[in-house]
């Protein structure tokens, strides 16, 4: 009995050209590179099938498109490519590509961001007019690659007036609120509150990128030679915020502290004391207007474990790393009304000066980085 991949060579020696790339045809290479996955299984049915599907000519290129819209890592990774190879052959050999199929894909916000990213830059390539612009509409958009065209295009604009017309304070600082809209990138945003300030106007960061700055904090517990991280200590077990346990130097109860670092940055060290081998447990309460998805990100120079309404998220024993903004992403979702938050931050034993930061910062946000906000505040 011969292979599927035999099959497949077989299938495309003897149809014709014409017949090979029907939609079923393209279907059964679709599927075979779909079938790939990260150990190798089907990877050679996957390498015939891709070498078939970028002979293809450009009517191939919206269907390939589709296709990657519930493709595996390692599949999109070669969809791309073949996308990418039919492109610039067909505009190598003085063909035009769909345009008006292309712009239909990239209106379509249900579609990979990375994939409607790719279709915005060869629609560039091509000099499209309706590409370009279509780049203020993306100031809402759920690509964070596209949203990042019409936040910079609104940054332009402003910085345009600031040479051409340095009195103009009313027109520069509506561009730079429109860019605000639509920006998550700190790089951005940077230069948007430099440039609203020059207008006289300040901006919540905090509130911007949706940090958490009210928390109650409980410990030290103990984490010496680093035991901390794996023992379960009482706020794992329950949330009572007006317990009381036996801690590393006694009775530790929850206290409660707020940051107005314009990052959200709440510095344990300095708010608590500077304690070595030592683990703090960080609470508060979220209240999602729907049950919606959502990325928990936060930064941290230290060890730490998440929950959220009582299952663990996510946990990383690793400890002065560094720190940066929306350093770890963490998926999840938010339930209809209050939601529990539980940080476990754990510091080590070492006695370098830069190993002295026991912080966390914290924000709440879509899958693509803007911020949502708790419908209720202490």
């Amino acid at each position: 009995m011969k292979s599927p991949a035999v099959i497949v060579l077989l299938l495309f020696t003897f149809l014709p050209r014409c017949c090979a790339q029907s939609q079923g045809e393209l279907s059964s290479l679709f599927m075979a590179i779909k079938s790939v996955d990260h150990e190798g299984k089907g990877h050679q049915r996957a390498r015939l099938a891709i070498q078939e599907l970028q002979k293809r000519d450009a009517s191939a290129l919206i269907p390939i498109l589709i296709a990657l819209d519930d493709a595996n890592p390692l599949a999109s990774n070669w969809l791309r490519n073949a996308f990418e190879t039919i492109a610039a052959r067909t505009l190598e050999e003085g063909k035009p590509l769909p345009e008006e199929a292309l712009l239909n894909f990239l209106r379509k916000t249900s579609h990979r961001p990375a994939s409607r990213r790719m279709v915005f830059e060869w629609l560039q390539k091509i000099g499209s007019d309706q590409a370009d612009e279509m780049i203020d509409m993306f100031i809402n958009d759920p690509s964070d690659e596209l949203r990042r065209e019409a936040v910079g295009r609104y940054i332009k604009q402003a910085e345009k007036i600031a040479k051409d017309s340095p009195d103009d304070l009313k027109s520069r600082c509506a561009f730079y609120r429109k860019a605000l809209l639509g920006a998550s990138d700190n790089d951005q945003v940077r230069k948007i509150i430099k440039g609203l300030k020059q207008c006289g106007e300040d901006i919540d960061l905090q509130y911007h990128y949706g940090f958490l700055n009210t928390w109650y904090l409980i410990g030290p517990f103990n984490n010496k030679q680093g035991v901390g991280f794996a023992q379960v200590y009482p706020p794992e077990k329950e949330i009572n915020l007006t317990a009381a346990y036996d801690g590393q130097l006694g009775e530790v109860t929850w206290k409660k502290y707020q940051t107005d670092d314009p990052y959200g940055i709440l510095d344990i060290a300095r708010q608590v004391a500077p304690h070595k081998g030592a683990v703090e447990y960080a609470y508060t309460e979220f209240f999602s207007e729907k049950e919606q998805p959502v990325e928990f990100r936060l930064a941290t120079p230290n060890a730490w474990k998440l929950w959220v309404n009582g299952k663990l998220l996510f946990e990383r024993e690793e400890y002065h790393r560094g720190t940066a903004f929306d350093q770890y992403r963490v998926p999840g979702t938010l339930k209809k009304g209050k939601n529990s938050i539980l940080l476990k931050i754990c510091q080590n034993e070492q006695t370098q000066d830069w190993a002295q930061r026991w912080q966390f910062q914290f924000r709440v946000c879509n899958p693509y980085g803007m911020a949502i906000h708790s419908t209720k505040t202490e």
